[in-house]
């Protein structure tokens, strides 16, 4: 048994704050939460926090542990062996958890390399956050993402690669419904790659086996489809159009009366960005976020990180950076939490085993000097990091790969 005692608990749940709160942790599991000395005489090896909050640890829901700024994805294809792959994925994981991030879903890699990398984690063999792998983005031949190989263009395609997805031991599908802006030669972000009727086959195939489905969507058409397809969560939703975001109320509206979440997929590489490439368009993109918000859409937090943005490194160990800029488009920190775990837990289908310190749960956690409810960056401020009841807290270890090449 281990109790951990802090100033303040937040157990996740709106609202629910426990000031010199204690929990207790059995193996990897979570067996009282309460008040210092709720649990009564429970024996066990005793950590007392003085100063600190103890809350549910991060949910990044939208990573590619298999990319970096330094490496070309399509120029390099077959020239970066797995092998090397594979343990920048580790190192990339390892940051990760490092920012207090106890779950993420990498959605998108090659090679099924991301499910090694997740088992290996859950065997003890490697640093991270619990993983919950999409493996092979569905795309159109050529489409965004193509390299990563998974290439559909009609329905029996779809369901194929699908299923090949789910047999390899994927946790979630990704579906790429819109083009993207890192694929040379792909559609650009606002043309659809698919229909209503293709995406939903991919939340039927997924469906069939428990699984939800996160769809990268940036053009109106796509989050449309998505919607009316029933995926679990909407990746980007940018509202992008040939001359730039154009924020649609009403489609905002059939989002917040819709079951998807959103991952608008804020990353603190905001202010590099709109410092180098001008504030226009990040002030646009972050007012549509905010619109979202207003209009009662369910957002959570995710980062993209992997992906160079504008050529500005998104780093895997940036996360608390993103929760900041929730915090710009008018989110109290108390929201910010919410979104960053049991939101985000619930969207990624794991809500009934983390996101919320509560008994039966993982004992997935994090400590940090001071309170964010009232500074979200004491987040950055570490003392305790677990995944399923194991230390893992990285702080002041590095290593000569940064986490984006």
């Amino acid at each position: 048994m281990r109790i951990i005692r802090a100033a303040k608990v937040l157990t996740g749940r709106p609202g629910e704050v426990i000031p010199d709160g204690e929990i207790v942790i059995d193996g990897a599991s979570i067996v009282s939460v309460g008040p210092r000395g709720s649990a009564g005489d429970t024996p066990g090896e005793l950590l007392d926090l003085p100063g600190c909050t103890v809350l549910p640890g991060l949910i990044d829901a939208h990573v590619h542990l298999g990319f970096d700024a330094a490496v070309d994805p399509i120029t390099r294809r077959g020239q970066e062996s797995d092998h090397h792959l594979l343990l920048r994925m580790a190192e990339n994981a390892r940051k990760l958890v490092s920012a207090g991030v106890t779950t993420a879903r990498d959605l998108g890699g090659r090679g099924f390399l991301d499910l090694v990398l997740r088992d290996a984690i859950e065997e003890g063999l490697a640093v991270g956050p619990h993983l919950l792998a999409a493996t092979r983005p569905i795309t159109i031949t050529g489409g965004h993402c193509w390299y990563m190989g998974g290439e559909a263009d009609d329905e029996p395609a779809i369901r194929r690669v699908a299923r090949e997805n789910l047999r390899a031991g994927a946790d979630c599908l990704k579906v790429m419904a819109s083009g993207g802006q890192m694929t040379p030669g792909a559609p650009p972000s606002w043309v659809p790659q698919y229909t209503t009727e293709q995406i939903r086959v991919v939340v039927e195939e997924a469906a069939d086996r428990g699984k939800g489905v996160a769809a990268h969507a940036h053009a109106h058409a796509a989050i449309r489809s998505c919607v009316e397809a029933g995926v679990a969560t909407i990746e980007h939703c940018t509202f992008f159009t040939p001359r730039g975001h154009r924020y649609d109320p009403e489609l905002a509206d059939l989002l917040a009366a819709g079951d998807s979440y959103v991952c608008p997929t804020v990353h603190g590489a905001f202010w590099r960005i709109r410092e180098v490439h001008g504030q226009e368009m990040l002030d646009a993109w972050l007012a549509g976020v905010a619109a979202m918000r207003e209009a009662g859409v369910r957002l959570i937090a995710g980062t993209d990180a992997g992906f160079a943005i504008g050529g500005i490194a998104n780093p895997t160990d940036g996360y608390v950076g993103g929760l900041e800029v929730f915090a710009m488009a008018g989110y109290s920190n108390a929201q910010v939490i919410e979104l960053a775990t049991v939101l985000a837990a619930d969207a990624c289908g794991v809500g009934e085993v983390t996101g919320t310190l509560e008994v039966g749960k993982r004992a997935d956690l994090i400590a940090v000097a001071g309170d964010p409810l009232q500074r979200l960056s004491d987040l950055r401020d570490l003392v305790l990091v677990l995944v399923s009841g194991r230390s893992v807290g990285q702080s002041g270890v590095d290593t000569v790969t940064a986490s984006v090449g």
